[in-house]
């Protein structure tokens, strides 16, 4: 799946919009600024994700996974590295004194939140643009190697999928870290997606 440049623009603005409502909700819920870099988007086939990601993405990975449906359906995932989840989750809480090795449950409590903030923020700008109504299940957290989270995933049992992959730098505290929105689509549903950027132009 190639997108034109228009395509392209048109998707990185939609996402830009909704990335910017996600910095707000995560400033309400720390107190401080939050600063989200503008996303770099991209559109590939699923078996391509581990190889596009693995270079910045290595050992175990946090993911906050949730299912999302409606006229365009599939996974949405928030993708740390191990240490970037602890960091951004205990810049979060106001948590000091953290052990960077090992995210505890109070943490993983933490990061849930965040996630869900970012893919409801994310994913319900993204509904409201496009004129989508879309309904999310209740966000799961797995610590994982990518591959093997990347394996479990079905989507509604369309043999073809693609991963709407944009990533960003999370600016709190004069820290900085990388996050990683993937959006796992079967066809019908990325053919639907481009259908409504194009509305947009």
């Amino acid at each position: 799946m190639i997108l034109d440049e228009r395509q392209r623009d048109a998707l990185s603005e939609v996402i830009n919009i909704a990335f910017s409502r996600t910095a707000n909700s995560l400033s309400e819920l720390t107190g401080d600024r939050i600063l989200l870099d503008p996303p770099k988007v991209d559109i590939v086939p699923i078996d391509e994700v581990s190889q596009k990601l693995n270079e910045e993405l290595k050992g175990e990975v946090a993911t906050v996974h949730q299912i999302f449906t409606g006229p365009v359906s599939g996974d949405a995932l928030l993708l740390l590295d191990y240490e970037g989840a602890i960091r951004l989750s205990a810049l979060v809480s106001g948590e000091e004194d953290v052990d960077y090795t090992y995210l505890t449950s109070s943490l993983k409590e933490v990061l849930m939140e965040v996630g869900n903030i970012l893919l409801n923020a994310c994913l319900g700008m993204f509904g409201n643009l496009l004129n989508l109504h879309i309904t999310f299940s209740i966000p799961k957290i797995h610590l994982n190697e990518l591959h093997a989270i990347l394996d479990t995933l079905v989507i509604s049992q369309e043999e073809l999928k693609y991963a709407l992959i944009a990533i960003t730098k999370f600016g709190i505290k004069n820290s900085l870290i990388k996050g990683y929105l993937v959006i796992i689509l079967g066809v019908s549903s990325l053919e639907k997606l481009l259908e409504a950027v194009d509305k947009l132009g």
